[in-house]
C-alpha cells in the first residue's frame, strides 16, 4: 500500500487516466478489472487519495501494460525497495534512525543530499536531481500539524566526516542538524568516537511506530533494503537501537558537540 512519491504521483495518475480512457474502460470496468472500487478509483483520479504501488499494479493488470506503470514508478521516483519504508514513515507517530556513516536522509539538506546521491556513480544527472527532491519532500513530514516524534543516533565520524573541499557544505549540514535538533518533535545523539566497537557498527536501522500500534523496521544495504515486520526480527532490531542508544552522549551534549565541529567548518 506504499504511496508513490508526491512530485511523480500527478504524472502517473494522469497516465493511467489517459490510457483507461484510450482503452474505452469507465472507472467501473477499470476497477474491476484493476481490483478497486469505481469510487476509489475515482478518488485516485480526483488527487482525493494517494496514489499506491498496489494501485499502480492494478492499473497494469487491468490494461494489460506488461508492468509499464510499476517500471515508471521505479524509473522516476524512489526505488521500489524503498517504497514501502516511505508509507510507514509518512503515517508513523514516532521515528528512530540509527546510522554509523552519513547524516540521516530526513535531515539532509537538498546539498549534502546531492553529495552523497553522486557517489554512485551509476545514477544519471537527472536520477540524481529526482532522488533529491523526493529525500527533501520527505521531510516535510517534521513539520506538519502533529509531525512524529523523531529520535536519531549516530556515530560521531558522521558527524566528522568531511572530505576535501566539502567543508563548506558540511558545516551548512551541521547548522542544519542543529536547527533540527532544536525543535521539540525531534532529538538527535551522537555516539562519540571513544566508545569504539558497538551493536550499531554492522549497519544503519530505522523504526516506525504507526498509528495502529505496531512497529515497522527499515534496513538498507549497498543493494537495496528491507523491510522488517516479523516480530523476532523487531526484537533483534530493538536491542541493537538500545544497544546505540545507550552508548550514545545526552540531547545537550549532542548539540555541543555538533555545534563545536560546525564552527570548524564554516
Amino acid at each position: 500500500m506504499s504511496d508513490v512519491p508526491g512530485p511523480f504521483a500527478d504524472f502517473i495518475v494522469s497516465e493511467i487516466r489517459r490510457a483507461r480512457g484510450a482503452a474505452g474502460m469507465t472507472q467501473e470496468a477499470f476497477g474491476r478489472g484493476a481490483g478497486f472500487s469505481a469510487s476509489h478509483v475515482s478518488a485516485v483520479e480526483s488527487g482525493a487519495r494517494a496514489l499506491t504501488m498496489d494501485f499502480i499494479r492494478g492499473a497494469d493488470r487491468a490494461l494489460s501494460t506488461g508492468g509499464l506503470f510499476e517500471r515508471l514508478v521505479t524509473k522516476l521516483g524512489a526505488p521500489s525497495w524503498f517504497l514501502p519504508w516511505l508509507d510507514a514513515e509518512r503515517s508513523a507517530t514516532q521515528l528512530r534512525y540509527f546510522e554509523p556513516n552519513l547524516i540521516p536522509g530526513i535531515l539532509q539538506t537538498e546539498v549534502y543530499a546531492r553529495a552523497v546521491l553522486r557517489l554512485d556513480p551509476k545514477l544519471t544527472d537527472d536520477e540524481v536531481d529526482r532522488r533529491v527532491a523526493a529525500r527533501i519532500q520527505r521531510q516535510a513530514i517534521l513539520s506538519r500539524e502533529a509531525p512524529p516524534q523523531v529520535v536519531v543516533v549516530m556515530d560521531e565520524g558522521a558527524v566528522r566526516r568531511a572530505g576535501e573541499g566539502s567543508e563548506k557544505l558540511m558545516g551548512e549540514q551541521l547548522q542544519h542538524l542543529v536547527a533540527c535538533a532544536e525543535r521539540p518533535n525531534i532529538s538527535v545523539h551522537v555516539v562519540p568516537a571513544d566508545v569504539g566497537l558497538h551493536a550499531g557498527l554492522s549497519g544503519p536501522l530505522s523504526l516506525a511506530h504507526l498509528l495502529d500500534g505496531s512497529w515497522v523496521g527499515h534496513l538498507e544495504s549497498q543493494l537495496g533494503g528491507d523491510v522488517v515486520n516479523r516480530p523476532a526480527d523487531l526484537d533483534t532490531l530493538f536491542e541493537r537501537w538500545e544497544g546505540v542508544r545507550n552508548e550514545a552522549l545526552s540531547r545537550r551534549q549532542s548539540l555541543d558537540l555538533i555545534k563545536e565541529v560546525a564552527n570548524q567548518w564554516t
